[in-house]
């Protein structure tokens, strides 16, 4: 019976509370994550189209930051288009099915991306350490497993925390303090010993970005060994900012996640959280595609070709 009770969830569904605390500026601040929002599917979609387009980009840089682009379009599209429904609308109910299937693709985006970070660092220290062979030892068939095994891993580690929820019973409050179905907030709601819970996610976690920041540091630990022997300025030059924009892309990533999940928060701020949340849920995926676009004179030469292109039949019609 017990067993029973544990594994019944008497809570249908979950009221997300958003920012109703910041009532005047709801209009604003759907304005601003609309804004988001559409920058972010149109950069994103746009950097895949380049990388299409450009018989240049398709090396295996520009393979692993298409899927990453991809994954950012998911991640931002399971989060962003419910944060501005209950900005609008009366009703801030979302199921428990609803709910937990937003935390598992959430979740499953973040542990890929966080790993799909490592296998660019990794491309970037072939590239850099070994020119010569960059094509054959990042050969197509490598990309793809490394692509394919980030999403693999990036899904079963969110399946075991996903599980580790689900089993757990919310026979309390519905009322869930955030505008998504963060882990520690559907953890608050639980009415039962969430101990394995907090263990399960908790060594996944640590597991997770330590490998992965292991990774980026070996790799960048050996790429600035290989530069600083370089004898030219100019090979040096082209080094760096062949690394410069991946190494942008991580410090953000990272660094929010770190300020969120490891700096110590007061229980009664929860605005701070969210604020926190919605920068690597909603900015981050946004900040991508800008920041590999505006630092890339590939793919701004093929955007800028495409515009003058699209200028001239216009033009001519």
């Amino acid at each position: 019976m017990v067993h029973e009770a544990r594994n019944q969830s008497t809570v249908t569904k979950f009221i997300l509370v958003g920012f109703s605390e910041l009532p005047q500026l709801q209009a604003p601040i759907f304005l601003l994550f609309l804004t988001i929002y559409t920058v972010t599917v149109v950069g994103n979609v746009g950097i895949i189209i380049v990388r299409r387009i450009n018989p240049k980009l398709h090396t295996p840089m520009y393979f692993f930051l298409s899927h990453l682009s991809f994954l950012d379009i998911c991640y931002s599209s399971m989060i962003t288009p419910k944060l501005l429904e209950i900005l609008v609308v009366e009703d801030r109910s979302i199921s428990f099915n609803g709910c937990m299937t937003q935390f598992f693709f959430g979740c499953a985006c973040v542990i890929t991306e966080m790993f799909r970070l490592a296998v660019m660092a990794y491309d970037r220290f072939v590239a850099v350490c070994n020119p010569l062979l960059y094509t054959v030892a990042m050969s197509y068939k490598l990309c793809a497993l490394l692509v394919a095994g980030t999403y693999m891993w990036g899904g079963l580690c969110s399946l075991i925390i996903t599980y580790s929820l689900v089993r757990l019973s919310y026979c309390g409050s519905n009322i869930m303090n955030h505008f998504v179905c963060e882990y520690s907030a559907i953890l608050s709601l639980s009415c039962y010993d969430s101990t394995f819970s907090q263990m399960a996610c908790f060594i996944i976690s640590i597991f997770n970005e330590v490998c992965s920041l292991l990774i980026i540091l070996a790799s960048y630990v050996f790429i600035i060994a290989t530069v600083s022997r370089m004898p030219s300025k100019g090979g040096l030059h082209k080094a760096f900012s062949t690394c410069a924009s991946h190494l942008t892309a991580i410090s953000i990533f990272h660094g929010v996640i770190l300020l969120l999940y490891c700096v110590p928060h007061d229980k009664s701020s929860w605005l701070l959280v969210k604020v926190e949340t919605a920068l690597y849920s909603v900015m981050i995926p946004m900040l991508n595609p800008l920041i590999y676009s505006l630092r890339n004179k590939d793919v701004k030469e093929t955007v800028r070709g495409l515009f003058y292109t699209k200028l001239h039949s216009l033009y001519t019609i």
